[in-house]
């Protein structure tokens, strides 16, 4: 089922045209990986779809993205965000406790009660494959926790919001390879449940866990297709030298 539809999106920073004439159809309960070289407007166009571009100054974009059908430009972006939530490249963990980072977003949400508010922090933690190593020390700082717990706590926290569509910004990009997995076997999970949308630097990672692959050069999207196909048999050269390893 179609989620995200975008018809030439276009996106300038002042006078640098970031975006250009971007079309893409992402589909629900799928896993889509964003790649390319540094600079391509991958993130740009990740934070497009929960509208984040909305607080950066000069930023002008044009087209459109609808999400359900809906141009997303018609939702209020405070609702459009708690929909489609976002996990950034760096864990930013509150500096609060475990229990108050998960719980914190539905108490903004006016849930108050506090059997209502350990039930949504156990099941996200459960859900973020975080329980199980937190469970007794909910009150501890969430600062303390490694990088790679910070970052399933950050996924956890964006759970609790009870979205429809996760997206990640290079999420294991600061971590080491042994969170990097569990970070990769987590996404495996979640899919069952949200649709994910992945910016990641790493072509093997894109191959591993996603369905679908878009490239991205230049601002623009060279080659979009189900992730098997894009890496077997890619059409336009640029991914295929890309793929290779001839630049990057």
């Amino acid at each position: 089922m179609e989620l995200f539809n975008l018809e030439n999106v276009n996106l300038s920073y002042g006078d640098k045209h970031v975006l250009k004439d971007v079309n893409l159809k992402i589909n629900a309960m799928e896993v889509t990986a964003f790649i390319g070289p540094s600079g391509c407007g991958k993130s740009t166009l990740l934070r497009c779809l929960n509208r984040m571009n909305d607080l950066i100054a000069n930023c002008k974009i044009d087209g459109l993205i609808t999400y359900h059908d809906e141009n997303i430009n018609n939702i209020n972006p405070m609702e459009l965000r708690t929909k489609v939530g976002m996990v950034f490249q760096t864990p930013n963990p509150f500096p609060m406790s475990i229990f108050d980072n998960i719980a914190y977003g539905p108490r903004c949400h006016g849930i108050k009660k506090k059997g209502d508010l350990i039930k949504i922090v156990e099941d996200s933690l459960k859900k973020a494959a975080l329980y199980d190593e937190v469970k007794d020390r909910l009150k501890d700082s969430a600062t303390a926790l490694s990088g790679g717990q910070q970052q399933r706590l950050c996924i956890a926290r964006c759970i609790a919001m009870r979205p429809d569509v996760i997206l990640m910004d290079e999420p294991t990009s600061a971590l080491d390879p042994i969170a990097t997995l569990k970070i990769e076997e987590l996404i495996a999970e979640l899919k069952k449940e949200y649709t994910i949308i992945i910016v990641t630097h790493n072509m093997q990672q894109a191959a591993r866990i996603s369905d679908k692959t878009a490239f991205f050069m230049l601002g623009e999207v060279v080659e979009y297709n189900d992730t098997i196909e894009l890496f077997k048999n890619p059409k336009d050269k640029r991914v295929y030298d890309y793929i290779t390893g001839r630049f990057g």
